[in-house]
């Protein structure tokens, strides 16, 4: 069975394991400072939300988000990260971490729930079974150039 709950101060080693998983998972590369800062946000009782799942005593997944207001609505909740290690796949910790989140959310006042993928990524085929509804919209990421006068 999946035993899910919030990080706290003790879980520091299990989260930096599973943190590190993920962004090695998708090629990233995350500074020890910024491991730092986001262990601070994940306990500092702010926006930042951080859960782990365990399976049989064992870490084996974690997920953060955060609540932010909407135009229109009621607020949302934005899953930023959402990774299980490679060797629990396929067994249900993934879909309890989504409902754990979306329960979580709705409880706050954030009931529409999203997370971004990438196209070709595994993990479509559990988020197209549980997304209940898909908006078809385009994300886009402006970066601004800069340039050097010399």
């Amino acid at each position: 069975m999946v035993e899910i709950s919030f990080v706290t101060a003790s879980d520091r080693a299990d989260w930096e394991v599973l943190a590190r998983g993920h962004h090695s998972f998708f090629g990233t590369e995350v500074s020890d400072e910024g491991y730092e800062q986001t262990w601070g946000r994940l306990l500092d009782g702010g926006q930042v939300r951080g859960i782990l799942a365990r399976l049989d005593g064992k870490a084996v997944g974690v997920a953060h988000y955060v609540f932010h207001a909407s135009i229109w609505g009621a607020g949302r909740c934005y899953m930023a990260d959402l990774f299980v290690a490679p060797e629990v796949r396929r067994r249900g910790v993934a879909s309890a971490m989504i409902e754990w989140v979306a329960r979580d959310a709705e409880e706050h006042g954030a009931p529409r729930l999203y997370w971004n993928t990438l196209e070709d990524a595994e993990a479509r085929a559990l988020y197209d079974k549980v997304a209940s509804f898909k908006d078809g919209l385009m994300q886009y990421f402006y970066r601004r150039e800069t340039t050097s006068v010399g």
